[in-house]
Parts: C-alpha cells; structure tokens; sequence
C-alpha cells in the first residue's frame, strides 16, 4: 500500500512531463513554421470535429479538425492534420499555410500569432509545473509519514 503512494504520483508525474514536452514540440514547431517566410495556398479536404465529455463536471469539448493538402516550393504534395482551425473553414476553402522547407508536414494554416502562442504555452508549462509540485510534494509527504512510523 505504501508503494501506491510513490507509484501514483510518479505515473501523474511523468504524464504531466510528456504532456510539458508536447506542448513545447508544438510551440517550437509553429514558430519555425512563421519565422520562415515561407507561405502556400492550401485546399482544405476534410473537416470533422472530435467531441469528449468530463465525467467529473458533465462539460463537452468539442475540437474540430482540418485536413489540408498543399504543393510546397519542393513540387510534391503535402496533406497536414490540424486541430482547433477556425470552424468557418469548411471542405473545398482554400486557406494561406507556412512551413518551413526542411518539414512540411509540420505546416500550420493558423495565422502568426507568436504573443498568443508564447503566453499560451506559458500558462499551460506553469499549470503543468504546479502538478509536477504537488506530485513531488505528495511523495516527499508519503516519505515522512511513512519515515515516521518506524520506532
């Protein structure tokens, strides 16, 4: 029983440092993609939404999906999924991308916005860094409790 207070808040831990890595990658990957100076026109082919429901406070989010093909410098087709795309984008619309020439398919339709972006990934890199404490705090905690119990 002991070691189930180590083990939960290690497993919270590290997916709170994949999700902190994740959202760095996505960041990194959008600022590239603007300061490269490189644009396309692209098609939009598909759009869809994913929907998931809290189980704790009933809340639905929804997230809708673009799938995007374009022809970079390079002459080869490229498609690209992209989540959170403004909702008037619809199939058959063609939307302005950047991307930069070494990864395409890491091109992006959202217009540059790196204030937003920056301040974005910041709150969610402090939000994870509260977790990642109170994970550490919990196990520190299970320590002492446990370290106290022995005569």
């Amino acid at each position: 029983m002991e070691l189930m207070l180590y083990v939960v808040p290690a497993l919270i831990g590290a997916v709170v440092i994949a999700m902190a890595v994740k959202v760095i990658k996505r960041f990194l990957e959008l600022r590239r993609a603007w300061s490269s100076g490189l644009t396309a026109e692209a098609r939009c082919l598909r759009t869809y939404t994913t929907t998931s429901r809290s189980s704790d406070s009933g809340h639905t989010m929804t997230t809708v999906h673009h799938v995007y093909e374009f022809t970079p410098s390079g002459g080869r087709a490229v498609r690209f999924e992209e989540e959170n795309g403004p909702a008037t984008t619809v199939e058959g619309d063609f939307v302005t991308v950047h991307y930069t020439a070494d990864r395409p398919e890491k091109a992006t339709a959202h217009a540059p916005s790196p204030v937003k972006s920056a301040a974005s990934t910041l709150g969610l890199l402090c939000f994870f860094g509260v977790m990642l404490a109170f994970c550490v705090f919990s196990m520190v905690t299970a320590s002492d409790m446990i370290g106290s119990d022995i005569p």
